[in-house]
């Protein structure tokens, strides 16, 4: 079990009494200290007196001579980087997965990064059962199914909300980053159940599943024409006198017809991936250098070999969001890939809880997929993310305030990156977590060979989910989810964004 209870821990309530007059008393103190103070530009605009006073005040300061200095000419990041706070952030961790897995990977310049999570994660499962020493699922083999099913997601809600103007918030919303490369962790279960997973060996890379950039730009800019035929078509057959149903079959068909081009501009740049149900044959060494060979279907390939006691499909994601209730089940409006599909639903809870059931995993030998907000207080070099790796108080005079909860509120944070705990540093006298060993997807020249160092600190404000299976999750939270009847958030909100 983890350090911390598995038990769902209530956050202290405030009286409405106790909040209202701590309110009167902040807002009598915030009265007071402002009645004498005078703007130096009433009208709002910078003006040169200002700019003077200002000058005036911070040419003063030592700090500010030497920063000046020295961050003219010279990277913000690697000039401020505290020595103290890196000879701390050792990569030593007393609770780690025993199976090592390898090679690391590398999502090259694409973001695939929930992808390379989900493989690194199911390859443990794989490289047990065939007893091989290195092997890379192929990203590009759901890289390639996901792209595809999110151009047709993206038509059927262009058909679904045809009578909605372009201009609507989420018409123009959903129009915007259409097929992002990223994902979530109910997503990549769809592309799993419908179309299983190969080999890399099967699917590999190709130019565009590694720099996708040309690729998404190109299908965007179809899938964007795409919509607006369809929609005309709708527009125009709503005034026939044809039924509903029939409408709606007459413009299915044509998007089947518009999105044979996305197919076909996708497997001239990706390569055609093999089908889900049509066996492929995969020969490897195993550990003792014998050649060995595995027969069957990619789905298959994740029912048999794959999926072990956890299947993917019987893991949901505990999410921390200051925001909202914790306790409740959430979900994101039109996200998603397969349509009719899984939707992606989140359990939110306290970040304790996401704490010791990380700590429970690991040390059940179970890595764990997360999304979190990862170019914040990071160094990809170094492989830390430490709230204390760089600082900004003594070069700048200034703090960073801000909570997690106003972060989200602002979209000064979000969720932009998965990865995977493959490891946890817990401090004897206490039983709570330290540190976390991370496995990244940006290659060996990131990081210690590939391999990153979180600090529990900079878990509490930056990381947003884990993914548990319902066996190991807190029973309380297995019950939210398994209740359903999840709190509908807008498409636009951050737990939309895409790792």
């Amino acid at each position: 079990m983890g350090a911390s209870s598995s038990k769902l821990t209530a956050a202290p309530q405030l009286s409405q009494e106790v909040l209202e007059e701590k309110m009167r008393g902040s807002m009598n103190s915030l009265a007071i200290s402002v009645t004498d103070v005078v703007p130096l530009s009433s009208s709002g605009a910078l003006s040169p007196t200002l700019i003077e006073n200002w000058e005036s005040e911070v040419v003063s300061d030592p700090r500010t001579k030497l920063a000046r200095t020295v961050l003219a000419t010279n990277h913000i990041h690697s000039s401020l980087l505290d020595r103290t706070a890196q000879i701390a952030d050792q990569h030593v961790f007393n609770h780690v997965i025993d199976f090592k897995t390898g090679p690391r990977t590398d999502q090259r310049n694409s973001g695939r990064c929930w992808l390379f999570a989900t493989t690194n994660v199911l390859r443990y499962e794989v490289m047990k059962k065939l007893n091989i020493s290195e092997l890379e699922l192929s990203q590009s083999y759901l890289f390639f199914w996901d792209k595809l099913n999110k151009s047709n997601y993206y038509l059927e809600l262009s058909i679904e909300n045809a009578e909605k103007p372009l201009d609507d918030r989420l018409v123009y919303f959903l129009s915007d980053d259409l097929i992002s490369d990223g994902g979530q962790w109910d997503m990549v279960v769809n592309v799993l159940e419908h179309y299983g997973t190969v080999p890399k060996a099967i699917y590999p890379e190709s130019y565009s599943s590694s720099s996708s950039g040309v690729l998404d730009a190109l299908l965007q800019t179809k899938l964007r024409e795409h919509a607006i035929i369809l929609r005309e078509l709708c527009a125009s057959l709503k005034a026939t006198s044809m039924t509903r149903d029939a409408i709606l079959s007459t413009v299915r068909a044509k998007k089947e017809e518009l999105m044979k081009e996305v197919y076909t501009i996708m497997t001239a740049t990706l390569g055609v991936p093999p089908p889900a149900n049509k066996k492929f044959v995969f020969d490897y060494y195993d550990k003792d250098d014998k050649p060995r060979k595995w027969e069957g279907t990619p789905i298959e390939f994740y029912k048999n070999v794959a999926s072990g006691r956890y299947p993917p499909s019987d893991s949901f994601s505990l999410i921390n969001d200051p925001r909202n209730e914790y306790g409740k089940l959430y979900t994101v409006d039109k996200l998603g890939n397969v349509w009719g599909g899984r939707p992606v639903l989140y359990v939110n809870t306290e970040i304790e809880n996401l704490k010791a059931t990380v700590v429970k995993l690991i040390k059940a030998g179970i890595p764990v997929f997360f999304g979190c907000d990862v170019g914040k207080h990071s160094d990809s070099t170094l492989g830390i993310m430490d709230l204390k790796l760089f600082d900004y108080d003594t070069a700048f005079n200034i703090k960073l305030g801000m909570t997690k909860k106003q972060r989200l509120q602002v979209n000064e944070s979000a969720m932009t990156h998965a990865m995977v705990i493959c490891g946890v540093h817990v401090d004897p006298e206490t039983g709570k977590p330290v540190r976390y060993k991370v496995e990244n997807s940006w290659g060996e020249r990131s990081g210690e060979k590939g391999w990153f160092m979180m600090t529990d600190e900079w878990f509490s404000e930056y990381v947003f989910q884990i993914v548990v299976p319902k066996a190991l999750a807190p029973k309380e939270l297995v019950k939210v989810f398994e209740d359903g009847n999840p709190h509908v958030l807008p498409a636009w909100d951050p737990m939309g964004s895409l790792a």
